[in-house]
């Protein structure tokens, strides 16, 4: 007889502490804390330190990187100068 090979798939709220955010999804996660939701159920939660509710991409708070600034800074350090292997020149 064989085995089973997939993991439990069932029912599970991921909570972010830092931003007070829960969710219900589905997931092979497992947990021995519960949590009480809001359809009267009980289920595993799994506290998570970063989601969507508190990354600072989907926040807005993400530092952009300043492009033009790094190309300018490159362009200074190099001066657009052409490097040449040696060798013969074409003539």
């Amino acid at each position: 007889m064989q085995q089973d090979k997939h993991p439990a798939y069932h029912p599970v709220v991921f909570r972010d502490r830092a931003a007070g955010y829960a969710f219900l999804t589905r997931s092979t996660a497992t947990s021995d804390q519960t949590i009480d939701w809001d359809d009267g159920q009980t289920y595993p939660v799994v506290d998570v330190e970063i989601s969507s509710e508190s990354h600072p991409f989907y926040t807005g708070k993400a530092r952009t990187v300043d492009s033009e600034g790094r190309i300018a800074r490159f362009e200074r350090r190099f001066g657009g100068q052409e490097q040449t292997s040696g060798g013969s020149t074409p003539g």
